[in-house]
């Protein structure tokens, strides 16, 4: 009911958290949540030209990230509206890893999309975390996933019911659901 929270050893009751989160904090949506008046592109390049990037090099980078999550270059000066549900997900996907956040919560990130792009998204969550070194949460009722995860909190009815560290999560090559 009290104390403090700390982030990268900073109390967050001193932080300004609108530029902690603009700078360091990450969110895939369930419902995307994606701008409707902005392509595909102009999407993901949106949050790093808010934290100070070039409009040529943010664009270069959204291309890149789009392209990772299957999303052609046909489609990057599409809107929204005229994405499929799936390629609508993997945008949002490439916008959230676009700024390199320090924490990355994402809200059934492989719901929309089919076995093999889910795979390719779980593998660009996991090198957020293990080679960039961001702390990747995962809310999903796919437990299928769970085996690739360093901890797992299973939660039943809004009250935590277990904890587990897994000293050996699986390779996504071998993960199937």
């Amino acid at each position: 009911t009290r104390g403090n929270v700390y982030l990268d050893g900073e109390d967050l009751s001193e932080l300004d958290l609108d530029r902690y989160r603009r700078e360091r904090v990450a969110m895939i949506f369930q419902a995307f949540q994606l701008f409707p008046l902005l392509t595909a592109l102009e999407n993901v390049a949106l949050p790093m030209a808010m934290n100070g990037a070039k409009k040529a090099e943010a664009q270069a980078r959204a291309k890149e990230l789009l392209l990772s999550v299957g999303i052609g270059e046909e489609m990057h000066r599409r809107y929204p509206a005229h994405l499929s549900g799936g390629e609508q997900q993997r945008v949002a996907i490439a916008r959230a890893v676009a700024k390199n956040p320090k924490i990355l919560l994402c809200d059934e990130p492989t719901g929309a999309l089919d076995y093999h792009t889910g795979k390719q998204v779980l593998r660009i969550l996991q090198d957020m975390s293990r080679k960039r070194g961001a702390t990747v949460v995962i809310v999903t009722h796919n437990s299928a996933i769970a085996p690739i995860a360093d901890r797992g909190i299973r939660m039943h009815d809004a009250r935590v019911k277990s904890i587990e560290t897994n000293e050996h999560p699986m390779d996504i090559e071998e993960l199937e659901w």
